[in-house]
């Protein structure tokens, strides 16, 4: 685990954050301190079932997986995917501070910028612009959770498929298939189908 942040890579954090809390750059640096890079093997985790999760990460690079293990099957259950330039956390655990409901995981070797949940909060006290950052954090996991319970409810599983490459266009290079599977609630002979029948439009 390296603490050095590069520049560049501390770059593409300030241009995603600002963009996205609609924040200046001044406002952005009041974080510089706070920011640590760390990476991961694959198959290390992020955070486990009922720790609770301590950091917020930005995904340089990789990507992970959050999923739950059916008591009955003991099967893994893949319920969300981060990968480039997207955050990890277990959002519900890390807010609240609170034992966490999965386990989060890299799928491929990874590395991340994170932030701390005590240097978060210190942020939020000092600047408007960093608590409305979490504000639209809190916003955009509700939308995430909701939008993947919702497509289980309302739509195909193509749709999901077409969903998930608009969302992680590059994680068909790097990742198992039975891992998109898994995400998608479809077995592997179904996945070859839709991505044969796309490819074919």
């Amino acid at each position: 685990m390296s603490n050095a942040v590069p520049t560049t890579d501390f770059e593409r954090l300030a241009l995603a954050i600002t963009a996205f809390a609609n924040m200046t750059s001044e406002e952005f640096t009041l974080s510089a301190p706070y920011w640590v890079q760390r990476s991961y093997r694959k198959g290390d985790f992020y955070n486990e079932h009922r720790s609770v999760c301590k950091h917020l990460g930005f995904v340089l690079n990789g990507a992970f997986r959050s999923y739950i293990i059916d008591e009955k099957t003991a099967d893994e259950k893949n319920v969300f995917l981060y990968s480039g330039n997207q955050f990890v956390v277990s959002f519900k655990s890390f807010i609240r501070q609170i034992p966490c409901d999965y386990h989060t995981q890299a799928m491929t070797d990874a590395t991340i910028l994170s932030i701390g949940f005590f240097d978060l909060m210190s942020l939020y006290q000092k600047s408007h612009a960093w608590e409305r950052f979490g504000r639209l954090l809190a916003q955009e996991a509700f939308n995430v959770a909701m939008e993947r319970t919702e497509s289980f409810l309302f739509k195909s599983p193509e749709e999901r498929y077409l969903d998930l490459v608009n969302q992680h266009p590059d994680i068909f290079n790097t990742v198992p298939l039975y891992h998109i599977s898994s995400y998608l609630g479809i077995q592997g002979p179904s996945l070859s189908r839709i991505r044969k029948r796309i490819s074919g439009k």
